[in-house]
């Protein structure tokens, strides 16, 4: 029936289109290193004759342009020109965008370092390597990718998921084979701890990512050599530029599409367009494609997402903004109810949390620079509950119930300046922590003394946690051209402490020093490196951590440390089209190392649990390393694609020290994504992915059978700890995109299946007993199950499914 009406309002809007329909193209233009407006920039539409100058201001409008796609050449004398590729200009919302020129600072005799080949060129003079950005339009037409930005990132050199993201149903982001929690994500300079929809606690990934993609202008992904006024991020950081509201009209647009309906408002606040707006809410529909694929859980979220800009002056521009989420996950017993249908029932907890994001932050233009003054909150409510039976009505025994609240509120204060041909940025940051949490969690039921015994002794967690305690960071970077401008030279270094433990107070064990490198050989081709040393505070589960007494177990817990050694080369022929290669190694200290499991917590943190709820050592070490191949050609005419390869290796120690292959460790990772414009607004992409198998545990039998009964799931063998592996797994991913405009709305219809062929997902097998078709367990005496499994029938479901999702969706602007 959905299916049917959107065709019906698609071909309704096909029998309304106008013969000739117009846009307007807007924005402002500002210098990328002083952020100062920058007047009297011409600014063409390619192949027209449309063109315009920018104001006093920096600001440019260019009205009643023909709807399509479009390159925009920005130019200015001073500046390095800058080209807007893939530009859709419509007939619905205005088409706004913020364009930072880079100053020439060169003279026509010496080498115009970059010149207009900066546009497909990410790095910067402070991430000199190892750096991706996307834009709006590439993160809205990704195959598969359900305007997940989480999952548009893993078509990038390095980036991959985990065996749940493989199936579909996760958006962990893995890099260079680092663990799921190591990478940190800001929105216009505010840090967003939460992204993602039922976020695993202690980790980061989750089903489904809470980023509103029309909110967003550019997302700029770093894999290392890291601005020093990044805290916290050992292996990515991501930085999401949000558009501003239209100060000219109010505009709306609506998605919807099989997982969602969103809405997005945007338009002035005042009559003089000095206050603007942007304004969102979102709503699932993602239980209902979990019912179409028959499986038993049903994740129901909302979101909401705000931005308000006021311009007080030229010169300070003040900037609120807020992201929020609200998310049930509740069980439902399956139609065709198969072995690993009833374990994933069973094995995973229920969830109901919520989370926001709340900041401000005011921007002051100085003389040949600027500082920003920023203010946050954030706020993760969530509790898990899992029952030895989760769906009937008599649940059984408790098995696990947490329930949580982490709260930080956080000023950040840098400055900017340029003078003399350097760039220099400093500032500090102090945040105040507050965590409270009560954990009741069996771990086991029975405890096997040896092959033919057991005693019933159950190993528990019952404790109450809450701790509140400051965080503080300093920071100095430094950049410099020299040599012609052929060389060019950035430096940093920050600090970063804690007022909980004394690893914490000890700053200058957390002097986080790093330099990068960048050296044009030729017009086209540029040599690159860095060495850095980072660091990250352990999560909150496990700095709160206690035991029966009372006692902060964890409370010596160290920073993680990683040093990263990155030397690269880039190829640029022309101004669309960029090749990269690079080799890099990542080496691990103070990583955390589970006393009970004996295992590194950094093999964990891909599932629905909590990570880091438990006793832990800071001795572990870890190492990862390997090379990147990138190849990306920006839309020109009608074709745009990118092609990454990726080889790496990534190991942590255990308890005794011995390295062992990590949870993440694929080897092997290839991606293709392609796109092609058709005539009358046609588009067709299509994506395809490759990657190794990556490593899985075998169970400990006599455990398992023990104690499958109340914990509905397997116990690990951590003694041969990753010494399987899961078979390659491969992938393809389908989108029709055709556009409707019209005189004043545009309509954009989409097919998008994901994993169009039928490949079949890889996962390990499962440790289960044996069922019925009620549901309940077989037995080898016919009588119902013994609590410690002594009559169960073991067995292993194969996780191994084909899951083909095809979603049929509108995105309507008006």
């Amino acid at each position: 029936m959905r299916s049917f009406l959107l065709f019906t309002i698609a071909l309704f809007f096909s029998i309304q289109t106008n013969a000739q329909t117009r846009g307007t193209l807007s924005g402002w233009i500002v210098n990328k290193n002083t952020q100062n407006p920058i007047g009297g920039v011409t600014v063409r539409v390619l192949n027209t004759s449309y063109s315009t100058v920018s104001d006093s201001l920096g600001r440019y409008q260019l009205k009643m342009i023909p709807t399509g796609q479009y390159q925009v050449v920005f130019t200015s004398l001073g500046s390095i020109p800058f080209t807007l590729y893939n530009v859709v200009v419509s007939s619905g919302n205005e088409t706004i965008n913020t364009i930072e020129l880079l100053p020439q600072e060169v003279t026509l005799k010496e080498v115009l370092v970059g010149g207009n080949r900066k546009t497909v060129r990410a790095a910067t003079l402070e991430t000199p390597l190892s750096v991706q950005k996307l834009t709006a339009e590439e993160i809205k037409s990704s195959p598969g990718s359900n305007f997940d930005i989480s999952k548009v990132v893993q078509s990038l050199p390095g980036v991959t998921g985990s065996a749940s993201t493989s199936a579909g149903f996760r958006n962990d982001i893995i890099v260079r084979g680092g663990a799921p929690n190591e990478n940190v994500f800001y929105l216009d300079g505010i840090e967003i701890p939460v992204i993602n929809h039922f976020s695993t606690q202690g980790s980061a990934g989750g089903p489904q990512g809470i980023l509103n993609v029309s909110f967003i202008d550019e997302v700029k992904l770093s894999t290392s050599a890291f601005d020093a006024k990044f805290d916290n991020a050992l292996s990515s950081v991501f930085e999401f530029k949000q558009k501003r509201g239209n100060p000219n009209k109010l505009e709306s647009n609506i998605r919807m599409g099989a997982t969602e309906f969103a809405t997005t408002f945007n338009g002035p606040l005042s009559k003089s367009g000095k206050t603007t707006f942007l304004a969102s809410a979102r709503r699932s529909y993602l239980q209902y494609l979990f019912h179409v694929l028959d499986l038993p859980i049903r994740p129901n979220f909302w979101d909401f997402q705000y931005k308000i800009t006021h311009q007080i002056d030229p010169k300070t521009t003040l900037t609120f903004l807020g992201i929020g989420a609200i998310d049930d996950f509740h069980f439902v017993t399956p139609r065709n109810a198969t072995p690993a249908k009833i374990y994933a029932l069973n094995s995973s907890p229920s969830i109901n949390q919520w989370s926001y994001t709340m900041g401000v932050s005011l921007k002051r233009l100085i003389n040949k620079g600027y500082w920003t003054i920023s203010m946050s909150r954030n706020h993760l409510n969530n509790l898990n509950e899992k029952y030895e039976d989760n769906l009937s009505q008599n649940k059984g025994e408790l098995t696990l119930q947490f329930r949580s609240n982490e709260i930080e509120n956080k000023v950040r204060f840098d400055i900017t300046k340029s003078f003399l041909g350097l760039k220099w940025t400093t500032g500090a940051n102090i945040q105040t922590v507050e965590y409270d949490n009560y954990t009741y969690q069996v771990l086991k039921s029975y405890i096997p003394l040896n092959t033919n015994q057991a005693i019933a002794s159950p190993l528990k967690y019952n404790y109450f946690t809450d701790l509140a305690f400051k965080k503080y960071g300093a920071f100095f970077q430094l950049g410099k051209r020299a040599f012609n401008n052929r060389l060019g030279i950035s430096a940093g270094i920050r600090t970063d402490g804690n007022g909980f433990n004394n690893s914490g107070k000890d700053f200058m064990s957390r002097i986080s020093p790093r330099i990068g490198f960048s050296y044009v050989l030729t017009d086209k081709i540029n040599l690159n490196a860095s060495i850095g040393r980072y660091f990250k505070v352990a999560p909150l589960t496990v700095l709160g951590f206690k035991d029966l007494n009372g006692n902060f177990v964890n409370k010596n817990a160290d920073y993680i440390g990683s040093n990263h050694y990155v030397a690269g080369i880039e190829y640029i022929p022309s101004d669309a089209t960029r090749f990269t290669a690079e080799v890099f190694a990542k080496k691990y200290f103070g990583v955390p190392i589970s006393i009970q499991k004996g295992i590194s917590l950094s093999n964990l943190g891909a599932d629905f649990n909590i990570l880091g709820n438990e006793p832990i050592s800071t001795k572990g070490f870890g190492k990862s390393y390997g090379f990147e191949l990138f190849a990306q050609q920006k839309l020109t005419k009608r074709f745009f694609g990118v092609v990454s390869y990726s080889f790496f290796r990534s190991s942590y120690t255990n308890f005794a020290g011995k390295f062992i292959p990590s949870a993440w460790e694929n080897i092997h990772l290839l991606s293709l994504t392609a796109g092609y414009k058709f005539n009358k607004n046609w588009e067709l992409g299509l994506k395809f992915r490759f990657q190794g198998g990556t490593p899985y545990t075998p169970y400990d039998s006599v455990a398992s059978r023990l104690n499958f009964a109340t914990l509905k799931q397997g116990v690990f063998d951590y003694t041969q700890l990753n010494t399987l592996r899961v078979s390659p797994f491969h992938s393809s991913d389908l989108r029709v995109d055709k556009k409707y405009f019209y005189k004043k709305a545009t309509l954009d219809f989409f097919l998008d299946v994901t994993n169009w062929y039928g490949s079949t997902s890889v996962a390990p097998r499962a440790y289960i007993f044996e069922s019925n078709p009620d549901g309940t367990f077989k037995t080898t005496d016919g009588k119902p199950i013994k609590k410690d499994g002594s009559n169960a029938i073991p067995s292993l479901a194969d996780g191994n499914q084909v899951f083909i999702t095809p979603t049929v969706g509108f995105i309507l602007e008006f």
